[in-house]
């Protein structure tokens, strides 16, 4: 396939609001095809934005095998797409946009794999903070295979990070509990250990597979290790509250 076509398709579905049909529908995509769309993308947008952060995606068992893998996926995070805790966003950026519940890693040293460790990265991680991703397709109603997602970053619209904190022990990265609350009900809970059983393991796979790439995380960056529960739809006024335990909380409210 025209993979610079593809790119081109999908950022302007990203500007215009119009979503097109996934490639899977009607062409063949491999994987590795589907990161060379992504890469375009972005190389694109940094004419306009920093690289600051980088997205693991289906870091669950559950999501893999809905989408037939038994890989993670990866995407980019832009300057233009972060956001402070307590923000206030508007729905009307995005297509048909969901919200996950992460932790995010931020990294004092640079990763290049191969062979990249939990140890090293562990030892390369400046803090850990709260995080929540926006997650939007590009793609019709979220109708889509793995190598489409792939091609559209991921998935990924946007992020909000909370209050680092010091990073606790492998041990611990595995046993932060998160509770969910949309307009102040909770909704959904869960453990740290949803991502590939410690999220540790979800940055050492991304500066693994980056790697194939050339690319390597960076110091200053951070990193969204994987959702921890359901991703869930929003409307136009609701309001998220996340309560990581120990580690913060999060709040952030949408309107139109």
């Amino acid at each position: 396939m025209d993979i610079q076509q593809a790119a081109s398709a999908l950022l302007t579905a990203e500007r215009s609001k119009q979503p097109i049909k996934p490639f899977t529908s009607s062409t063949d995509i491999s994987v590795d095809d589907a990161y060379h769309i992504q890469l375009l993308q972005i190389k694109e947008k940094l004419k306009e934005a920093e690289l600051v952060g980088m997205k693991v995606g289906l870091t669950s068992e559950v999501m893999q095998k809905m989408f037939n893998v038994d890989t993670p996926d990866f995407g980019h995070i832009l300057s233009t797409m972060v956001y402070e805790n307590n923000s206030t966003i508007s729905k009307s950026q995005f297509i048909q946009p969901k919200v996950e519940f992460e932790i995010a890693f931020l990294l004092k040293e640079d990763l290049k794999g191969p062979n990249v460790t939990v140890e090293q990265v562990l030892q390369a991680t400046k803090a850990i903070a709260p995080a929540i991703e926006i997650i939007d397709s590009r793609i019709m109603d979220w109708k889509f295979k793995f190598e489409d997602t792939v091609a559209d970053n991921g998935s990924s619209a946007g992020a909000i990070i909370g209050t680092p904190s010091d990073l606790p022990s492998f041990e611990e990265l595995a046993n932060i509990p998160i509770v969910v609350k949309k307009n102040g009900e909770v909704i959904d809970q869960g453990m740290s250990s949803a991502v590939m059983g410690n999220p540790a393991k979800a940055i050492a796979w991304l500066a693994n597979m980056l790697s194939e790439y050339d690319i390597s995380l960076k110091a200053g960056q951070f990193i969204l290790a994987g959702a921890i529960t359901a991703a869930v739809f929003f409307d136009a006024n609701d309001e998220f509250e996340i309560d990581f335990g120990n580690y913060g909380q999060l709040k952030v409210q949408f309107t139109d």
